[in-house]
């Protein structure tokens, strides 16, 4: 089977893990690098070995014989993006949050639509391997009904040193990790029928939200999810994000250093969930950057036709639609209910 080509818009923080992550996977082949300053889009292909470098999308999608685009770049340009690949033909993956309002998301996905191309949002939260290994339990009916269950992404790693655009987003801690652990929600329990939320800034040196607290109800099972970039505890433990599951016949939990403990009226059994370590990886990041990995396995099996994508944008739409209800809720003080999200 000929290798699928594809070209990375953008060339930031994120695009060198995310090209490393598509070299470990066969049958796939970056032949361009674009970014509109020119400098760095030459430096990221000579490290990678890259044949071409642009900086100007529509020139490239224009030249290049491409199977789909991977757009990396900051969200507030993800519409224009996907809807130029859109009118080439060209099928798209997103990184996330897929757009800043739900107007422009909705636009990409029906561009796309109309142009007969898939539209796949880079979601890798849910592919971490403690989460995988969760929802199998979960799915095995172990520890029966799960009727409530609490997810914790609470740090204090200094993530505006090397991303420092973070500090300047308006809204940051819900639209960067909400979307991440609101899909993991989703992920794990199903869709949610209410929310509601409250934000809070802490650090005066930034711009946007850094705590979060979300409850949402999916089905019989209440779910509090709990966000922080603001909060000092003894063992940091970035970027790890644990879950306690309570069921009507036990427990499940996520542990400190991707440890799973499932407790019955048997006993407890723990086993480590250690994903694989890739000589790339930032070693701050190595949970993560694995999950991208699986997260491009998954994206490119869907584009070979080879299996469902769990994140085409029509499903993750209904994560950014939980993540500005939130906003919402923390603004007025007042639940939501599905499906007014």
């Amino acid at each position: 089977m000929k290798p699928l080509r594809f070209a990375i818009l953008g060339t930031g923080f994120w695009a060198r893990y995310q090209l490393a992550a598509w070299r470990e996977l066969p049958g796939v082949e970056c032949v361009a690098v674009c970014n509109r300053t020119r400098g760095k889009a030459e430096t990221l292909a000579r490290e990678f070995g890259v044949p071409a470098v642009y900086d100007d999308a529509g020139a490239l999608l224009r030249t290049e014989r491409l199977d789909f685009v991977d757009i990396i770049t900051d969200p507030g340009t993800h519409r224009a993006f996907t809807e130029l690949a859109a009118r080439h033909g060209v099928p798209v993956i997103c990184q996330k949050p897929m757009a800043e309002s739900l107007d422009d998301a909705r636009a990409m996905l029906e561009s796309c639509q109309a142009a007969g191309v898939p539209l796949l949002i880079h979601e890798n939260w849910r592919w971490q391997s403690p989460m995988r290994a969760l929802a199998e339990v979960l799915h095995s009916g172990v520890i029966g009904e799960v009727f409530r269950a609490r997810i914790d992404f609470v740090t204090s790693f200094p993530v505006f040193e090397n991303q420092k655009f973070l500090a300047e987003l308006p809204r940051f801690i819900l639209a960067d990790i909400g979307t991440h652990v609101l899909d993991t929600a989703r992920f794990l329990f199903g869709e949610a029928q209410s929310l509601y939320a409250t934000t809070r800034r802490v650090n005066p040196a930034i711009k946007g939200e850094d705590v979060a607290t979300v409850m949402t109800t999916h089905g019989r099972c209440t779910v509090v999810t709990n966000m922080s970039y603001a909060s000092r505890t003894e063992h940091e433990r970035f970027p790890e994000t644990f879950v306690f599951v309570e069921g009507s016949r036990g427990s499940a939990e996520i542990t400190p250093g991707c440890g799973l403990r499932v407790t019955t009226a048997s006993g407890t059994q723990v086993v480590s969930c250690a994903p694989p370590v890739y000589p790339w990886a930032d070693p701050a990041y190595a949970l993560v950057h694995a999950s991208i990995v699986d997260c491009h396995r998954n994206l490119l099996a869907a584009l070979r036709g080879e299996a469902a994508a769990e994140t085409p944008a029509a499903d993750n739409l209904r994560t950014l639609e939980l993540v500005f209800a939130a906003y919402d809720s923390a603004g007025d003080g007042q639940p939501r209910k599905w499906p007014a999200l």
